[in-house]
């Protein structure tokens, strides 16, 4: 009896079994969206969640980065190191913006547990210290490096740009971010610049470039109607760089010198401002922030002693 009955309302039963599994993915969502939120108020489990996981990962990150690099190297005893006619700066450009954009991870985190903007700023910008300065000590104990006081002045101006920023305004109307393109030159020197793709796009610096981005809307009376996430930004980047102060000697495959010019890049061109691009969905909104590290591949404006002036219409060129 029971059976003929299910058989004959199959489909009202199939289409009730949809709007309850309906209804629950989106209570679901709801769900989550509501614990991506920054808590109203202090939230000590969040907090301690954020305490424990920085820990952890602080543990792991300076374990793994000691086994896969530093154990490799001679050690010394601490020892100071000049390193700042090296790379063009490009170097401590990417030390800023490391520190920059850690002190905005942590401060975005500090807030979702429930801190205020001037206890979640001061965290962030000591998370951010302890990571940078903690390479830098493993530097001072490397025999081939040496602690670099250019390197913590990058490092510290990187978390006052952030810090400043946020405890004066409570927004970030200047930023740093980081571009990439694809270079040859690690070819010529893997050791030193890279061999496989993850090691190129950290140690090739003519692939990257450092670019501080400007808000319009947050620095111009430009007034409501105009795009509140469009941003200008100039950046840095270089090439011909096969070595840091000076290029080896190389020769190509028939015994001929190769040589390669060094010099800088000088971009001007426009940018986006993640964090305020107007989305309601929560899950989206929080994750915009992740990508806003990122310099997007927009048209600039090039300057170069070797090219003169010139136009990149989206990837910036070698």
């Amino acid at each position: 009896m029971a059976r003929n009955w299910i058989i004959r309302n199959r489909r009202v039963l199939c289409l009730l079994l949809l709007f309850s599994f309906l209804i629950h993915s989106v209570n679901a969502q709801s769900d989550f969206d509501a614990f991506l939120q920054p808590s109203p108020k202090f939230n000590n489990a969040r907090y301690s969640g954020v305490l424990i996981g920085t820990s952890l990962g602080y543990s792991i990150a300076m374990s793994v980065l000691y086994k896969t690099w530093y154990k490799k190297f001679p050690k010394s005893k601490f020892h100071f190191f000049n390193d700042n006619p090296e790379w063009f700066q490009m170097d401590k450009l990417g030390h800023a913006a490391t520190a920059y954009n850690v002190g905005i991870g942590y401060y975005d985190l500090f807030r979702w547990a429930g801190q205020n903007n001037q206890q979640a700023s001061y965290g962030g910008a000591a998370v951010a210290m302890l990571f940078l300065t903690s390479i830098e000590l493993f530097d001072g104990f490397s025999e081939g490096w040496g602690f670099s006081w250019g390197d913590m002045t990058a490092n510290t101006a990187g978390t006052a740009l952030f810090a400043v920023q946020q405890l004066a305004y409570g927004e970030q109307k200047f930023s740093l971010k980081i571009g990439w393109r694809k270079s040859f030159y690690s070819s010529y020197n893997p050791g030193l610049l890279g061999e496989t793709g993850s090691q190129k796009l950290l140690k090739d610096y003519n692939s990257q470039q450092i670019w501080l981005s400007c808000n319009i809307a947050s620095v111009f009376p430009v007034g409501k109607d105009f795009p509140q996430w469009l941003s200008i930004a100039a950046g840095q980047g270089v090439s011909g760089l096969i070595g840091g102060r000076v290029n080896p000697s190389l020769t190509d495959q028939n015994g001929n010198p190769v040589q390669f010019e060094r010099y800088r890049q000088w971009y001007l061109g426009a940018d986006v401002d993640f964090t305020r691009v107007p989305v309601n969905v929560n899950g989206i909104s929080t994750i915009l922030p992740l990508v806003n590290i990122f310099h997007l591949p927009l048209p600039s404006i090039e300057y170069s002693r070797v090219h003169k002036l010139r136009f990149n219409p989206f990837i910036v060129r070698n």
